[in-house]
């Protein structure tokens, strides 16, 4: 690592000192590689098979995928078939997805996800897989349109993982978060892919409401949106 990169790393790390949320480290991470030609991320653990979409959601810690990708990514259940992910349950080595081609070329469905994300602008990915204190998989994956990195950068995107996901996991510390049983019950139903006005119906509130009390259960989460709410309420238990 030349001393520029260096002085990066160790600028990233600062700011991930006062980093707040996965939002804040999503940003800071972004814009310390960005000269890489890397324009996304994302970091979770791996979930167990024939785990269902919520609960897949529900693993991802931190990213900032695009939102289409996202939604056909977990609607058809590619992270069974993804070959990174075989990969990263298989390999503690990080990898380009270039030398992912082999499975491709022996998996129809492995290479359809590959192609079909290079519609999204994720043409080309870097991947560290990365082990939790509780012995649990974990990866940290970063994509782009056409990267300019080099072998020497490898290391370096290893450390930066490893250490945003790290920081990731204080951040999203589970609190105690006072929701109503109202409160459960219009992101329970939230959850199912239901609607305000659908929501509403089912529990005699007005549409506004409905909305009203999401945007309040966002704030309690500090979640960035309603899936962010959504899979934190799954992965702290307050939700089934």
């Amino acid at each position: 690592m030349s001393r520029r990169d260096l002085d990066r790393t160790l600028e990233f790390v600062r700011s991930l000192e006062h980093a707040k949320s996965a939002d804040a480290i999503c940003a800071a991470m972004l814009k310390t590689v960005s000269r890489f030609g890397i324009r996304h991320i994302l970091a979770g653990t791996i979930p167990t098979p024939r785990s269902t979409r919520k609960q897949q959601e529900a693993h991802v810690l931190l990213h900032d995928w695009p939102q289409a990708w996202w939604d056909r990514y977990f609607s058809n259940g590619y992270l069974f078939v993804d070959p990174a992910i075989k990969h990263v349950l298989n390999d503690t080595r990080p990898f380009l997805w270039s030398e992912l081609d082999p499975l491709c070329h022996d998996d129809p469905a492995a290479a359809r996800v590959m192609n079909e994300a290079s519609e999204f602008q994720l043409k080309q990915g870097f991947t560290v897989s990365l082990m939790t204190l509780d012995d649990t998989s974990a990866g940290f994956s970063f994509a782009g349109e056409k990267f300019d990195l080099a072998p020497e950068h490898h290391g370096m995107l290893q450390l930066l993982a490893t250490y945003a996901l790290g920081r990731t996991l204080i951040v999203e510390e589970p609190l105690q978060v006072p929701l109503t049983p109202r409160e459960r019950d219009v992101l329970r139903w939230a959850a199912e892919g239901k609607t305000d006005w659908e929501i509403g119906i089912i529990l005699h509130i007005s549409e506004h409401t409905s909305d009203k009390m999401l945007r309040l259960v966002r704030q309690k989460l500090t979640a960035s949106n309603r899936a962010h709410a959504i899979a934190k309420a799954i992965r702290f238990g307050i939700i089934d």
